[in-house]
């Protein structure tokens, strides 16, 4: 019997490519550019299979012109705001994605803004790393003190909730909001408000988790970022959909945001280039979940789906 063929159309980890060959045939891009629509229309006559990222996008123009062969797709992601799910569940096409394996790299990552963010690290690194660092005094470099503070969350699913158990370390007082509040045994003492104008003038820093949405996009504009405690703290680390940029901009520039931390923007690859005149925001080009561990562990998810749904069993994750 043949094997089922399979397409990577970004390059993935090594360990995954490994196990993808001992039981698919694999098309590989080797150029590792985004899945143009063109490509994954052409594609779709030619294999059973395919594991796209979030560079790929399934809309449903895309997703109507596709061959009858195509019949999953695993994602290698955990979000799918890049597949028009109702348009690909109309085709007969599974879609699954990849939770529960890359929260704690995601939380490791927001962490990391937040502190970058509230000390000044891109300021700071810029005066040591070009020679500007002449003097020092009581008042320099001073910044916004993580301990003790109060964080609050939007989302606390996997990543909102690994995010806040590293955030306890800090000693800060955890608030949050969800579309459903957790049990007792998974808020650990958070605080839980049942809407984000509740939660918003207690965020002494605030992250965001929540998947992008029709009913999250841009949920922080510049009504919401003035609810914020003057000199509050923004953490972005889960869709760029969900931030007003031009909002933004204007908190920092009037001082209502000390600082921002981003990991993801409207515009993807790229970013904002009006972001780069604020040192006070601290950027990353979206590595939330980029370490060995997590990539290998996400590739391994995202076959685990194709070998269930290749043996006639209902792939886990399944959307």
């Amino acid at each position: 019997m043949a094997r089922p063929v399979l397409w990577l159309p970004r390059k993935v980890s090594d360990a995954t490519v490994a196990r993808a060959r001992q039981s698919y045939e694999v098309i590989l891009n080797e150029a590792d550019t985004p899945g143009t629509a063109e490509q994954i229309v052409a594609m779709s006559a030619q294999v059973d299979a395919m594991m796209p990222c979030h560079s790929e996008h399934f809309t449903a123009q895309v997703v109507a012109r596709l061959d009858p062969r195509l019949r999953i797709v695993a994602n290698h992601s955990v979000g799918v705001d890049h597949c028009d799910l109702d348009a690909l569940r109309a085709r007969g096409i599974v879609v699954t994605n990849t939770p529960d394996v890359l929260s704690d790299a995601t939380a490791e990552l927001a962490m990391l803004l937040m502190l970058g963010a509230a000390r000044r690290a891109v300021e700071g690194d810029r005066l040591v790393r070009t020679g500007a660092w002449d003097s020092w005094s009581p008042a320099f470099m001073v910044g916004k003190e993580v301990t003790g503070a109060r964080l609050g969350i939007i989302g606390m699913g996997r990543v909102g909730r690994a995010f806040a158990a590293k955030a306890r370390g800090f000693g800060m007082k955890i608030h949050y909001y969800n579309r459903t509040r957790l049990d007792p045994a998974e808020e650990q003492g958070a605080t839980y408000h049942a809407s984000v104008e509740g939660l918003l003038p207690v965020s002494d820093f605030l992250s965001l988790h929540c998947p992008a949405t029709p009913e999250t996009r841009d949920v922080m504009n510049a009504d919401r970022l003035a609810m914020l405690p003057d000199g509050a703290v923004l953490v972005n680390t889960a869709r760029g959909a969900l931030v007003d940029e031009d909002a933004l901009l204007d908190a920092i520039a009037s001082g209502k945001l000390a600082a921002a931390g981003l990991d993801c923007f409207k515009t993807e690859p790229g970013g904002n280039p009006a972001f780069a005149a604020h040192e006070n925001i601290f950027m990353l080009p979206h590595i939330g979940s980029a370490t060995t561990k997590t990539r290998d562990a996400m590739g391994f998810r995202a076959l685990d789906n194709l070998d269930a749904f290749f043996a006639g069993k209902a792939p886990r994750d399944a959307l």
